[in-house]
């Protein structure tokens, strides 16, 4: 089975295609220019790299969210207009989810933290498997986050990984003592892909596809701030 993968949750994000459950190409995005302005490019390259073409690939995978809205609508469109091209299904995964499989701990929880911006992460523990959630995504300040997870049992030792979890490293460390590991966040597209293939009962026709939002955008909180003078 060919996967091709896609993840724009970020501003690098990465486009990978992955055989037989195999990572045979994964490339990370260049952050300095939009999603919109080189995912076509990004995509033939990846397939020229694993010498396919578009017609080879079986299945599709995306990273759905949460991340940057504009970020999040153009991967998803693009995956959407390959797969209905070729009339083929799509993995939709949360971007948490895969930082919990990268993380895969079989001692410890495992927390999954992504930058959301705004002095606030994407975050939700996972069990050690990195599949069971323990307690959902949400979206808060850091502080917010690691005292709503001290009071859950088991989380004295927590597997931490993600950009959010790279970028409050020393607040992470200063909470947790040394009971914490701290990692950042690898590629996504890859991992997607492989969770794909290894799972394609998942796959849903495109159309079907929606973002994975956490949080409100900033033109719907603007209209509660109006809303609420």
């Amino acid at each position: 089975m060919l996967v091709l993968a896609l993840d724009t949750t970020s501003r690098a994000g990465s486009v990978a295609i992955v055989h037989d459950a195999v990572v045979r190409v994964e490339n990370a995005g260049d952050p300095a220019t939009t999603h919109g302005q080189r995912l076509p490019l990004e995509i033939e390259r990846a397939l020229e790299q694993a010498n396919a073409t578009i017609e080879d690939v079986d299945l599709f995978a995306v990273v759905a969210g949460p991340g940057s809205f504009t970020g999040l609508r153009v991967g998803i469109a693009t995956i959407q207009g390959l797969a209905m091209a070729q009339q083929k299904k799509v993995v939709a995964i949360s971007a948490l989810e895969v930082l919990a499989r990268a993380a895969i701990n079989a001692l410890h929880p495992i927390g999954a933290w992504m930058d959301a911006q705004r002095g606030e992460v994407f975050a939700a523990l996972y069990a050690p498997d990195g599949r069971d959630v323990l307690i959902g995504a949400v979206s808060a300040r850091p502080d917010q986050v690691l005292e709503a997870w001290g009071h859950h049992p088991g989380t004295r030792a927590i597997a931490f990984i993600g950009d959010g979890a790279a970028r409050y490293h020393d607040l992470i460390a200063h909470r947790a003592g040394g009971a914490a590991s701290i990692a950042g966040g690898p590629p996504l597209a890859g991992l997607a892909g492989k969770i794909a293939a290894s799972e394609p009962s998942r796959a849903t026709l495109p159309h079907a596809i929606v973002p994975i939002y956490i949080r409100k955008s900033d033109a719907e909180l603007a209209r509660d701030r109006a809303a609420h003078r």
